[in-house]
């Protein structure tokens, strides 16, 4: 793996060891970037599922100004860490380890708004427009954000979602990617998912 282009262009990124993490191949990370970009005057992204931080990595080197690395494992923390350093980013990231509903609910304190995110969490996972809602619920999206999501070909995400346009799937062997341009909620609709996270929260606290 390697950054595709931008300021940090060639230098090649580690892999996570094991066969846990799957990284997006720069095939497919060069057709996201063409979609979505190629390139971008500042803005803060979200890379929620990171593994190894190249998707958040390559959006910085082509002008985003801020990235946020999620991800659960320690050892795709490590790994992100040193691609961060290899691509001479360290100034403008910021790297957690969490799961990705208490990593929302920890960034949404903090007020933070997202004009790109990334998700591309393990294929067993299929719930990533719930997530989305909640980051609009939340009020943590930029307008006209962009959300990227990649997935197995073999699951379709909804080209209706309230708050979010569907811009396009593309299909790479066994990879999808799904594109999202978020243009905001209407006042029913935000305050609707706002008590759906409030009672989330509720059984949180009495679980």
């Amino acid at each position: 793996m390697r950054v595709i282009a931008g300021a940090a262009r060639g230098r090649a990124l580690k892999a996570v060891p094991g066969t846990g993490t799957r990284p997006t191949t720069d095939k497919v990370k060069e057709a996201i970037f063409s979609m979505i970009g190629p390139y971008f005057e500042g803005g803060t992204a979200l890379d929620l599922f990171a593994g190894t931080g190249g998707l958040g990595i390559e959006a910085w080197s082509r002008g985003i100004e801020r990235v946020i690395f999620v991800d659960k494992e320690k050892i795709s923390l490590d790994v992100i860490r040193q691609n961060v350093r290899t691509a001479g980013a360290e100034s403008a990231a910021e790297i957690y380890r969490n799961d990705a509903e208490r990593a929302l609910k920890a960034l949404a304190k903090r007020e933070l708004k997202f004009s790109l995110v990334f998700l591309d969490p393990p294929y067993r996972m299929t719930n990533m427009d719930e997530l989305m809602a909640e980051l609009a619920a939340k009020g943590m999206l930029e307008e006209e954000a962009r959300i990227v999501v990649e997935h197995d070909a073999s699951h379709r995400y909804p080209e209706e979602l309230a708050g979010f346009e569907h811009i396009k799937t593309a299909k790479y062997g066994d990879t999808a990617v799904t594109i999202y341009r978020y243009h905001g909620m209407d006042d029913e609709t935000s305050s609707i998912g706002d008590t759906d996270a409030m009672n989330r929260s509720e059984m949180d606290v009495n679980e």
